[in-house]
């Protein structure tokens, strides 16, 4: 599966792309230039299990670490990993 990143100055998103389909989308939107906001995360059907939605959380927190911004999950999918994941708490906007 690959992730694919979308940016400009206000939003963007990361794709799950598998085998030419799209497997999954998480948008977000940015809050000034050091943070982003992940406002949704959508997984296709044909793929729901198979932790397509925690990829896409994951490649924001490796986008976020290497640019140094912080991450504000509104999406109730991306706070639920946050939530889990205590690894991933340090690119979290207080």
């Amino acid at each position: 599966m690959e992730i694919q990143q979308t940016n400009d100055t206000k939003r963007g998103s990361f794709d799950a792309i598998e085998d030419g389909k799209e497997a999954g989308k998480m948008t977000y939107t940015w809050a000034g230039d050091s943070k982003f906001i992940i406002d949704h995360t959508e997984v296709n059907p044909d793929f729901n299990g198979k932790g397509v939605g925690k990829k896409l959380v994951l490649a924001s927190v490796e986008y976020a670490r290497a640019n140094n911004v912080k991450i504000i999950p509104l999406c109730p999918f991306a706070k639920s990993v946050f939530d889990k994941v205590e690894e991933i708490h340090d690119v979290l906007s207080s």
